[in-house]
């Protein structure tokens, strides 16, 4: 991943590379992949200036056609995260991998978020234990990983104890602990250090979930081992694209 210090070196305006970062353009990759008429969109950005900043861009990144030798040593360095499950694992050939979008998908209650969780962690495992080393940035469009469905299936199983039997009502209630402590505990992880290590952010709209991608895109330029979850992506997209 290459920040925009090698572009500036070569005389492009300190000014510009700022523009861009607003737009949420951080690294020369992610600038590659916007058309010259999206960068002259950017306020204050002429299609000369859009030129002049595009072109040691590309010579920095050479990316023009590779023999399959360098493109088999750029997948040598795709990592692969375990899922926690040995089945899942070997059906994915080893893993979640890394430099790509991994989409899960099913019906209610068939896993997804629980995954989710469980990839919060293991993430942050050393890569001989088949984790990435890395941070977790967590987007979560529907309360799920601390909040909503921990609260609704506490009320529930509350009542359930209240009216079965009230003296242990206390004690059940207040002894449950956090979605992600136990998962740490199963990988011998220090829980307070994992929650640490994962930034969460509850995204109410697709302008707010987008907006705080914007964010995340420079935290991604300089911490590059992340794992990024928007939970439920495209539940907003569809809720705007029906009004």
């Amino acid at each position: 991943m290459h920040l925009f210090g090698a572009v500036i070196s070569q005389g492009i305006n300190a000014g510009d590379v700022r523009k861009l970062q607003d737009a949420g353009i951080y690294t020369c990759n992610g600038l590659m992949m916007h058309t010259k008429k999206n960068l002259t969109g950017i306020k204050g950005l002429s299609e000369a200036k859009v030129d002049k900043i595009c072109e040691p861009a590309e010579k920095l990144l050479n990316q023009g056609f590779m023999t399959g030798n360098d493109l088999l040593l750029k997948r040598k360095s795709v990592v692969r995260i375990t899922t926690g499950s040995q089945a899942l694992d070997e059906l994915l050939g080893g893993g979640i991998e890394t430099l790509c979008i991994t989409e899960a998908f099913g019906e209610f209650r068939s896993g997804k978020t629980q995954l989710a969780h469980t990839l919060c962690v293991s993430t942050q495992l050393p890569i001989h234990m088949h984790g990435g080393n890395g941070k977790v940035a967590y987007i979560d469009t529907e309360g799920t990983l601390y909040l909503w469905e921990l609260f609704v299936k506490l009320i529930l199983k509350s009542l359930y104890l209240f009216l079965s039997s009230p003296n242990c009502f206390l004690n059940e209630v207040f002894s449950r602990p956090e979605r992600i402590v136990p998962i740490a505990e199963r990988f011998g992880m220090d829980a307070n250090a994992v929650l640490d290590n994962i930034i969460y952010a509850r995204a109410y709209t697709y302008e707010h979930q987008y907006n705080l991608l914007l964010g995340l895109a420079a935290k991604m330029a300089e911490e590059p081992m992340f794992l990024l979850y928007p939970s439920k992506i495209e539940g907003h997209v569809y809720a705007a694209s029906a009004n």
